[in-house]
């Protein structure tokens, strides 16, 4: 069979800017159509009216905000940690830890991303010992037995390569440093840490497996390594450590900020960079239809730019099929922004594949949201960027 090509013949119809997310012809707002998730066929849309700008919502398909700080007492096991949203190859997490655990987790269904979100501790795994703190991404291979000593409580996100492996993502013309080197990803020591919680005694590993958990209980405990090599580990990031691309005369997609890639979905982090200098650059997410992606950002720290009554431990879904952007506040400083940078930190998981609510989705949703997008002064007006010369 002969190979398939994306249809692709671009054209330009109309007003229209020359070049994507920069000098928008006059009284316009911008929306990407695209496929692939930014990095397939593309076409700017030029608009009269805020492409947000509704004024009701009905059905299931709509944008949807979780807050996450509102749910129940921690969960005694990670496995009884609620589930935010999910499909066939992810699952999203939220678990709250205060205390020691007392077994070994133990996951085969796939590798596992760890994102701590609040507090620190002692990460203890077939490979050594961790030291964990905010802003720690920690990614397991899958069946890497492991438990967590907090010192102070701890709670993070955690999402599932369900049948899966997490790979850094290719780094493409600006090279294998970019963004972070992997000389700074750390790995488990078998430090005095490590050897000292060794021992004789009655240890239980709770495996979860197709979504149903097995004990498997040992007379000793099995995290008895002395030595290890190779190149298949847990790794340890924290997103203080992540250098972001920028660019100061185009608004860069989401894509450029990818941390993790794993089959059929992507994470990327959000961390503070400079805004664009160029006047005729947009300074804000663009509006934009990802109509092969769900996009999902869980809000860690900082001052969200972008979002209106958006606070840390929030989730926002954005499901495929709808147009979205920047809050109407956000769209008045598109072209200029009162300070240099943004400051921010937030982790966006995109799946090519739909996703599902689960229950600590339906327990925690902000329901107002979608509503959010409604300028109480009637529609919004497309900003206008000052020029060199004004």
């Amino acid at each position: 069979m002969a190979g398939a090509n994306h249809i692709s013949f671009p054209r330009v119809e109309g007003r229209a800017s020359r070049q994507a997310h920069a000098d928008l012809p006059e009284g316009t707002f911008e929306r990407e159509l695209g496929k692939d998730g930014f990095f397939g066929p593309a076409t700017m849309m030029y608009h009269t009216h805020a492409p947000t700008g509704w004024t009701s919502w009905t059905g299931p398909l709509r944008p949807r905000a979780f807050d996450l700080t509102t749910l129940g007492p921690p969960a005694g096991t990670v496995w009884d940690a609620p589930v935010v949203l999910h499909n066939a190859a992810v699952k999203m997490r939220f678990w709250r830890l205060s205390s020691k655990m007392d077994h070994l987790v133990r996951n085969a269904d796939g590798d596992e991303i760890l994102f701590v979100h609040r507090g620190s501790g002692h990460l203890f795994c077939d490979y050594g010992h961790l030291e964990i703190r905010q802003g720690d991404y920690v990614v397991l291979p899958r069946s890497t037995m492991w438990r967590i000593e907090p010192t102070d409580p701890i709670a993070m996100v955690l999402f599932e390569a369900t049948g899966g492996t997490v790979k850094t993502p290719d780094r493409g013309m600006v090279g294998r440093h970019a963004v972070y080197d992997e000389a700074i990803l750390d790995t488990p020591r078998i430090d005095d840490a490590f050897l000292g919680q060794q021992g004789e005694f009655e240890t239980q590993v709770h495996i979860r497996r197709r979504g149903a958990v097995s004990t498997v209980v040992y007379p000793f405990n099995p995290l008895d390594a002395v030595g290890w090599h190779g190149d298949l580990c847990p790794v340890r990031l924290n997103v203080k450590d992540i250098r972001p691309l920028a660019s100061h005369r185009y608004h860069l997609p989401p894509s450029a900020h990818t941390t993790w890639v794993a089959p059929r979905f992507v994470i990327c982090t959000f961390t503070p960079r400079p805004f664009e200098t160029d006047p005729g650059a947009i300074k804000v997410p663009f509006y934009h239809n990802n109509d092969d992606f769900d996009e999902v950002i869980f809000y860690h720290d900082g001052d969200f730019f972008s979002r209106d009554n958006i606070h840390p431990g929030m989730v926002t879904w954005h499901p495929c099929g709808f147009t979205h952007g920047p809050h109407p506040k956000a769209v008045g400083r598109m072209f200029e922004q009162p300070k240099p940078m943004t400051d921010e930190y937030a982790v966006m998981l995109d799946t090519r594949d739909g996703l599902e609510m689960g229950e600590g989705a339906t327990a925690t949703e902000f329901a107002p949201y979608a509503d959010s997008w409604k300028a109480k002064d009637g529609p919004v007006k497309p900003p206008r960027p000052k020029r060199a010369a004004e």
